[in-house]
């Protein structure tokens, strides 16, 4: 093993700043969230692009475990990116092994001492998943035996060959995930090839189904909200609530989870009420849409989280840029959530706002992308998308003179209120 790279506190810190900090979800065969990619992307200075930087990678991720990887990723696994020299540094020991997937970029030359390296990682409780693999090489046979996932680039994999591939890599118990898949139809293809997760934005993008119908529970959040809207007296609100009983259980489960803050435990509908208020209750509205009542499982919805998530990022933007105008920060609240609305209800945006009160400034955000509200749906959208949109992500920082450390922070503030939020919502 090579000498140990030591990670210098200042140096971290300094680099924490200069860095993005990109989480890309990782879902089960039931479409139910698992893990997340943790992506870190350089911020460049002028024009330049914003590119990998494996070699300020480890100082950002002994960053990334003084926040603590609950705050980042939630109950959730992280999966982290390494190269040889982040493999053999000493700091990977900051990192919980319970809570981490290191992933074995396809750059890494194995040599004896890389295997010794991972062999000794393991024995430690570390699981490994191989990165990006597009076809059978020497390097990838000798480090089989140590992974325990394979990550298939399907972007990079003619469909034939991918067939093959899988077929020849799902021996024992080895998993099989799929990376940037962005349709419905490459998701569809990977579950008849046996793949155990699916990492990509297809579970985001709108499929339009005819003739779909909201579920009753659906239909009663809508009734609410737009009773909200109307201004209708607060026992008419209870009445509508208390006709659903997954509703009203929903509600009382929000209104005490961690991000309320609830000093005492609220056990009435007329106590929730109070204690939210109408704008606060419209919100958590907003949210219920997306949790689904029939859920049994403990896993979480990932429309769920990509939509509050965009919700409260939107919410801080604004309230960073406009602290004064509280009518400004909840519509941004409105447009983050509602932007994933076409996909969770399988209805064009156009339908969905017929059937809601919603200003013009917001509408144009959603259907348009335009105005204020619009370029903070974009900022956050060039976020989930780093990879291929980071350029447009500084240049969206840069225009409303928001500066990476802050972003960042904000960031990390709709994690954790995301991760505490849908805690309390399955």
């Amino acid at each position: 093993m090579s000498a140990p790279i030591s990670i210098d506190a200042d140096s971290s810190s300094q680099h924490a700043r200069e860095f993005f900090l990109a989480r890309q979800p990782i879902l089960n065969r039931d479409q139910n969230l698992v893990a997340y990619e943790l992506l870190f992307r350089g911020a460049a200075r002028g024009p330049a692009n914003v590119t990998d930087d494996m070699s300020a990678t480890a100082s950002v991720m002994a960053h990334v475990s003084e926040l603590g990887m609950e705050n980042v990723v939630g109950t959730s696994l992280g999966f982290l990116n390494v190269d040889a020299s982040v493999l053999m540094s000493d700091f990977i020991s900051f990192l919980p092994p319970d809570r981490v997937v290191l992933e074995i970029l396809e750059t890494v030359k194995v040599t004896p001492a890389i295997i010794r390296r991972i062999e000794e990682l393991s024995k430690a409780g570390y699981a490994f998943a191989l990165d990006d693999v597009i076809a059978k090489s020497e390097d990838l046979d000798q480090l089989l035996p140590l992974a325990q996932i394979i990550k298939i680039d399907i972007m990079q994999t003619p469909r034939d060959s991918l067939s093959l591939l899988s077929r020849q890599l799902k021996t024992g118990n080895k998993k099989l995930l799929a990376e940037k898949v962005e349709t419905m139809d490459e998701f569809s293809v990977c579950m008849d090839l046996g793949f155990d997760y699916f990492q990509g934005y297809y579970f985001a993008k709108p499929v339009i189904l005819s003739g779909k119908k909201l579920s009753p529970s659906q239909l009663a959040i809508m009734q609410l909200i737009n009773q909200i809207v109307a201004d209708e007296e607060s026992a008419a609100l209870e009445r509508t609530i208390k006709h659903d009983a997954s509703l009203s259980l929903n509600l009382l489960r929000l209104v005490n989870s961690p991000a309320i803050g609830a000093v005492k435990r609220i056990d009435s509908l007329g106590q929730a009420l109070m204690v939210l208020g109408r704008v606060q209750l419209q919100r958590w509205l907003q949210i219920l849409l997306y949790a689904n009542p029939d859920r049994q499982s403990q896993l979480v919805s990932p429309l769920l989280v990509l939509a509050t998530t965009r919700g409260k990022l939107l919410e801080l933007l604004t309230q960073k840029l406009h602290p004064r105008d509280r009518s400004m920060i909840d519509k941004s609240f409105t447009v983050g959530i509602m932007s994933l609305m076409d996909t969770l209800f399988g209805l064009p945006m156009e339908k969905i706002l017929e059937q809601m009160t919603v200003t013009e400034e917001v509408k144009n955000a959603l259907l348009h992308r335009t105005g204020f509200y619009g370029e903070m749906l974009k900022l956050a959208e060039h976020m989930e998308h780093i990879e291929e949109q980071g350029q447009r992500l500084q240049s969206a920082l840069e225009k409303h003179h928001l500066s990476v450390d802050d972003f960042s922070a904000l960031q990390l503030s709709a994690f954790q209120w995301t991760n505490s939020l849908t805690e309390n919502v399955h």
